[in-house]
């Protein structure tokens, strides 16, 4: 069964993510059909406009650590890039991140608006995900958290390359280095966000943007898009984000990762040596 789902109503197309018993992470599967719904909306000249959601209170963790720790289930990883060890932690993260890496690369190009409607939490490559959107929408039970360090990652999922063209470098640093647990409100005042809605209006208020959007100039909107896309220099996205899976599979393989990872399932915060 899949976990994406993918809807129309007229030029308006909706990813939703529905895999709530592991926090709507992806594994292996899921990113793969979010890869395909993604490029099928962004390619799609009928689709004036994409919103990208989770279920009701839930955005997206990023990927699925129980799919790391556990390990593949013998497929071809034959393409994955070298740099990590054979059916190691870093592969297998690989295996993940090319295809959420290829999506957010297809957002970025897309000639039409695609929107995050964030109803919880989004964090690490949930974040990334969120960010990469034109337009972020949130509830007032958002929240945003980087979260990498926190398993001993060094980012991914584009947060690296886009956080400091969104807020800055200061606050980038802080929220790298210090991992604050952003509320919706907070998020906003950041930049890191476009608007915030009460959880009994969010749908309706996401529908309303979207229909204002899809009811919008599509050259014009593909053009403009592109052109800010290019002052904002997303001609070095696709470098940057192999690079990213390269860092973080480098750091997946190491010792502080596997710290971080026995912590995070015993629940508990780690503490590196």
């Amino acid at each position: 069964m899949s976990h994406i789902h993918l809807t129309r109503t007229g030029p308006i197309a909706t990813i939703t993510i529905d895999r709530p018993t592991r926090f709507n992470s992806l594994d292996v599967t899921t990113a793969q059909d979010f890869r395909r719904a993604g490029l099928q909306c962004a390619r799609d000249a009928s689709v004036r406009v994409v919103i990208l959601r989770g279920l009701p209170g839930m955005f997206c963790s990023g990927a699925d650590l129980k799919f790391i720790r556990d390990g593949v289930d013998g497929g071809d990883t034959g393409y994955l890039a070298p740099g990590s060890t054979r059916g190691g932690y870093g592969e297998r993260f690989k295996q993940i991140l090319e295809y959420i890496h290829s999506t957010i690369s297809e957002i970025r190009r897309a000639p039409k608006p695609f929107v995050a409607a964030v109803d919880g939490i989004a964090g690490a490559g949930g974040f990334g995900i969120a960010m990469c959107c034109d337009l972020v929408l949130a509830s007032t039970r958002a929240s945003f958290e980087w979260a990498y360090a926190k398993t001993g990652l060094t980012g991914a999922e584009s947060s690296t390359f886009l956080l400091p063209r969104l807020i800055g470098l200061r606050r980038s640093m802080e929220l790298m280095l210090l991992n604050p647990r952003l509320g919706a409100s907070q998020a906003l005042d950041y930049g890191l966000i476009t608007a915030v809605y009460d959880v009994d209006r969010f749908d309706e208020a996401v529908a309303e943007i979207a229909g204002q959007l899809a009811a919008g100039p599509p050259q014009a909107f593909a053009v403009a898009k592109e052109l800010l896309n290019q002052a904002a220099g997303f001609d070095q996205l696709d470098a940057h984000l192999d690079r990213e899976i390269r860092e973080l599979a480098r750091a997946a393989d190491g010792p502080e990762f596997s710290q971080g990872l026995a912590a995070f399932f015993d629940k508990k915060t780690a503490t590196f040596a």
